[in-house]
């Protein structure tokens, strides 16, 4: 078990533990857990909520991923090899190892000029347009990002980051219990927009790599002997996981700063590494995915608990993010820098943990960091409206959508 944090927060701003700093996104179809137990519930499914307990889960080797269609997409039997968000054991250790240079620190040190070229024409347009909805320009950051590291850069047509969202709003419930499946007619939808992504994005990408090879994922899929299909499924895992996640972040890490300009000034004339710590508390309070399932392999012992093989397990990592044994009494204020028992990381379960934690978290949090500050730096940037709050059902995750800044001495 962690030792835990000690209470008091060292970000002292005058809306230090207020309303302000809390959660804006806060999920309350998710029913808190008693701390430190694990509790089957009538759908069958074991609930835990405790951060100790869900990194027990998410570092054993007895359990697999459940839910965001794991099961659905290992099922059909059409792939030779599961997506690596969804395979167990060595066949994903080996793709982990040698897919990892794509998302250390030096790889996407490389990218910075082009995601800064990217962030000052996001900005560009915005200026020219007058106002905008910013989870608009950070769906169009997170998902042409990702598609260089991806190889997704030769579409037939534009309009990428529709298909990636089309694909994510047809999909069914991300619960791999639910009775709430996809009907015949959302199946043929989502059928429909999974040929638009592979006809106009994944298939000229193939073609153009199996002719020029280049330093990204498609490249090394083909190299490996990969199918079409299987980098089909390759390339929807990681824009669904990734690009849209992404983007939810960038949205509210852009809500709360808005919201609060002490907090704003700080993140803005602060060192990289301050910054960092600013936008991994945010994200501690706002984990895109607020929900992780996994399916018990072989009988498991967690809290007392004996959990029978074959069952589902569900985290619930906005509630482990506050868990007051690790992240202190001030659990639900934003506090950047506050202490973290040794091993425990800013983001605590954001990221997820164990052999299925996200791969691209660095990459997400300088993407971020890249376009909040050269955007936020300007200081006629105004909120107009605050998003609306829906959430995602394959994900797991929030949606904010409608958050609309302007400049106030735009071009327009």
């Amino acid at each position: 078990m962690t030792t835990p944090a000690s209470s008091g927060c060292p970000f002292h701003g005058p809306s230090s533990g207020s309303a302000q700093t809390a959660s804006l996104t806060r999920r309350p179809s998710l029913p808190p857990q008693p701390p430190q137990t694990v509790q089957r519930g009538d759908d069958g499914v074991y609930y835990v909520g405790s951060f100790d307990l869900s990194r027990q889960i998410l570092r054993s080797e007895d359990v697999t991923q459940a839910g965001f269609m794991a099961e659905s997409a290992t099922e059909t039997g059409m792939l030779g090899r599961p997506p690596v968000l969804y395979a167990e054991g060595e066949h994903h250790h080996e793709m982990r190892r040698a897919t990892a240079r794509y998302f250390t620190p030096k790889h996407v040190a490389e990218y910075q000029p082009f995601i800064a070229a990217l962030a000052d024409d996001l900005i560009a347009e915005l200026w020219q347009g007058g106002e905008q909805n910013l989870d608009d320009l950070s769906l169009k950051l997170a998902v042409r990002v990702a598609a260089q590291v991806i190889g997704l850069t030769d579409s037939a047509v534009p309009g990428m980051e529709r298909r990636i969202t089309h694909f994510v709003e047809s999909g069914g419930d991300g619960n791999p219990v639910s009775t709430n499946q996809l009907s015949p007619a959302r199946g043929l939808l989502m059928q429909g927009h999974t040929l638009n992504f592979f006809l106009l994005d994944v298939k000229p990408a193939i073609a153009r790599r199996r002719r020029d090879p280049q330093d990204d994922l498609i490249s090394y899929l083909l190299e490996r002997g990969y199918s079409d299909l299987e980098i089909l499924t390759e390339c929807l895992t990681y824009g669904t996981a990734g690009m849209v996640t992404t983007r939810e972040f960038i949205s509210a890490a852009a809500w709360h700063l808005l919201h609060d300009a002490e907090l704003r000034g700080r993140y803005l004339h602060a060192p990289e590494q301050e910054r960092f710590a600013v936008l991994h508390e945010i994200l501690r309070l706002e984990p895109v995915v607020t929900q992780l399932f996994r399916r018990v392999q072989r009988e498991l012992e967690v809290g007392g608990v004996t959990i029978p093989a074959g069952s589902v397990v569900a985290l619930n990592v906005q509630q482990a993010n506050v868990d007051q044994a690790v992240v202190g009494e001030d659990a639900e204020a934003l506090c950047p820098h506050r202490p973290l028992p040794r091993g425990v990381q800013d983001p605590v379960l954001s990221f997820g943990d164990g052999h299925h934690r996200c791969p691209g978290a660095f990459l997400a949090i300088r993407e971020s960091d890249v376009f909040l500050r050269r955007l936020l730096i300007w200081r006629d940037l105004e909120l107009r409206r605050d998003p609306s709050v829906g959430y995602n059902e394959v994900i797991k995750g929030y949606e904010l959508r409608g958050l609309r800044v302007r400049f106030a001495g735009s071009a327009a």
